[in-house]
């Protein structure tokens, strides 16, 4: 059972409302996201394009400039290396559209996830000298390349880095560490040490479109505020499904960009949007992050990645839908693999009593190695703990990526195994390796060994903003919260706990029977409509210890009357132009 916590942070809630003309309900939820001081709630709730932080202040940002400016003027080749992610893709659509629009020569490669692994490589470099590339420039990855970037300077090649990854390093005896930057030309990356951008939690796509701006602006190119328009769906969409915190200027970028990408002109987004169903409707965070970004990360997991960027680059909208549809059948394919796979994971970590690790460590002989990361996610999600998925390639390898908790610090609690890894790289929530077969056993045992976590910070927490009884909610109120969208890591949509709900009906739903629609009461006798996405089996153990108990069947008959305590969030649904509000249930717990 998840651990609750009420938030109860304090502040002036009356003069917040007075002065931003909201209600105090309102006040106290932006208080609960950390917004604090009159200048930050501003921004908050109605920031727009002209309070992002100044690009120039991204580390050796302004020395990037002027090394393209350079090659745009020397009339250079410039090949741009991306990865295999919606990150990487859209960061490279954005880099190579800005090259050419500004009359340059530009082609992107993008990692193959079997064959090249993440990011650049030794192949990719001698690829691009090959072909005539006079500077590489990479996007969301290269921090940590230093090899393969020494590599093409060696061969007479400009080089630039653009990534948001941390800095690999070495650590002393005494805990120290030292930093390792690769040799490029310039390394722009909000991650540097000593940097001084405000605000370092931004994707590759954004660093990408940072420094566009900054070109366009120190070029006085007469079309900039169009490109950067055009440009900043890739930015917004990015940021959503590389997970970055919904904070400070990242809510900006992800609201503006998902607006823009909604009426974008671009015939692989709008295709891709249409096959998806959601053409014509505002887009969402939920769009982005579940439905528009796994198509694209389809690509890169069980084809090429290439793929998803030959879409946005696409210029016949008939072509560009044949094309989306392509993706989505893929994804569909991808959908199903993933489910095998994490049903074997679950079955492993329960049969080989590996529940009692505080780190996952599992190996998957047949698991396609591009879906270790998704069943990883699966896995921390079902067992709540760090969960780390290996699976065999050549050479008696393994590769596998890791998902983390709040408070595991995955990329520094690894990097102290980093001499049992063929190749390591990631950050605070997730990491990627690969390792000898036969070392996996000592990688397990030394991150468990290693591993402070305690019980507490393995309970999943639910993090309550309030306790709000339902009956001092209406219509208006529950408009009011779309001012804390786009709502996602690092500004949770908002949660609210009611005592003594009283569920009287319920009725199972979905192809897969797990949504569950309820009729409930409160003590006043105020009726509600209350949803619960999620297995029944997981509900009835707690409302009635089991779906065979009496309690559980007289519900299902519409005779209820056990009462439960939850966690839930409004939302307003529309139904042939009605519209209603309704409860979607969080978490629950037998009324005391």
């Amino acid at each position: 059972m998840a651990k609750w916590m009420l938030t109860a942070k304090r502040a002036d809630f009356t003069h917040i409302a007075e002065t931003f003309g909201i209600s105090p309900v309102l006040a106290r939820l932006i208080r609960n996201r950390d917004v604090v001081g009159d200048d930050n709630i501003r921004r908050y709730l109605s920031g727009g394009l002209g309070d992002l932080h100044d690009p120039a202040l991204l580390p050796d940002a302004d020395k990037a400039a002027r090394l393209l400016e350079r090659e745009l003027a020397l009339g250079h080749r410039i090949r741009v290396i991306g990865d295999y992610d919606v990150d990487g893709i859209c960061a490279s659509y954005i880099l190579v559209t800005l090259i050419r629009e500004m009359g340059g020569q530009a082609d992107a490669r993008l990692p193959d996830r079997v064959g090249d692994g993440y990011g650049i490589n030794e192949r990719l470099v001698r690829e691009a000298a090959a072909d005539g590339a006079d500077m590489i420039m990479t996007c969301d990855n290269g921090i940590a390349a230093s090899g393969p970037l020494a590599l093409a300077r060696d061969l007479g090649m400009t080089t630039l880095v653009t990534d948001h990854h941390e800095v690999p390093f070495e650590m002393d005896e005494k805990g120290e560490k030292t930093y390792i930057l690769p040799e490029a030309d310039a390394v722009v990356d909000p991650k540097v040490p000593g940097s001084a951008y405000p605000f370092p939690d931004i994707c590759g796509a954004v660093v990408a479109w940072k420094l566009a701006g900054l070109l366009l602006e120190r070029t006085g190119h007469p079309e900039r505020d169009r490109i950067l328009k055009d440009l900043l769906p890739f930015a917004g969409i990015a940021t959503v499904c590389d997970v970055m915190p919904l904070q400070d200027e990242n809510r900006i970028l992800v609201r503006e960009g998902l607006e823009a990408a909604a009426s974008s002109d671009n015939p692989g987004l709008k295709a891709l949007i249409t096959v998806s169903g959601l053409a014509g409707a505002p887009l969402t965070c939920y769009h982005a992050g579940f439905i528009l970004g796994p198509c694209l990360n389809a690509t890169g997991r069980l084809d090429c990645a290439e793929r998803g960027l030959a879409l946005f680059m696409e210029t016949d909208q008939d072509r560009a839908l044949a094309m989306a549809q392509e993706l989505k059948q893929l994804n569909d394919s991808r959908k199903d693999m993933t489910r095998k796979g994490t049903m074997e994971a679950v079955r492993k970590v329960e049969e080989e009593g590996l529940i009692r690790d505080r780190i996952l460590v599992l190996y998957l002989e047949d698991c396609h190695e591009s879906l270790a990361g998704i069943i990883a996610g699966r896995v921390r999600e079902r067992f709540s703990r760090p969960a780390v998925v290996l699976t065999g390639v050549e050479g008696g390898l393994a590769k596998g990526s890791g998902r983390s908790v709040e408070a595991y610090d995955m990329f520094e609690s690894f990097s102290a195994c980093r001499d049992l890894f063929i190749k390591f790289g990631g950050h605070r929530m997730a990491a990627g390796l690969t390792i000898e077969k036969d070392k996996i056993g000592a990688f397990r045992r030394r991150v468990n060994e290693a591993c402070a976590l305690t019980e507490d910070d393995l309970q999943d927490v639910v993090r309550i903003d309030m306790e709000l009884p339902p009956r001092f909610l209406d219509l208006a109120m529950v408009r009011s919260f779309k001012a804390l969208e786009p709502c996602g890591l690092g500004n949770a949509r908002p949660l609210f706990a009611a005592r003594n709900m009283i569920l009287y009906a319920a009725r199972v739903l979905g192809r897969n029977q797990n949504v569950i629609r309820f009729e409930g009461m409160d003590e006043t006798g105020s009726l509600y409509t209350l949803m619960w996405f999620g297995e029944p089996a997981s509900f009835a153990e707690i409302y009635a210890g089991g779906t065979a108990d009496p309690a559980w069947t007289a519900l299902l008959q519409g005779r209820g009357n056990s009462r439960v305590t939850i966690v839930y969030y409004p939302e307003i649904n529309v139904w042939q132009g009605r519209e209603s509000l309704q409860l979607i249930i969080r978490d629950r717990k037998p009324a005391p």
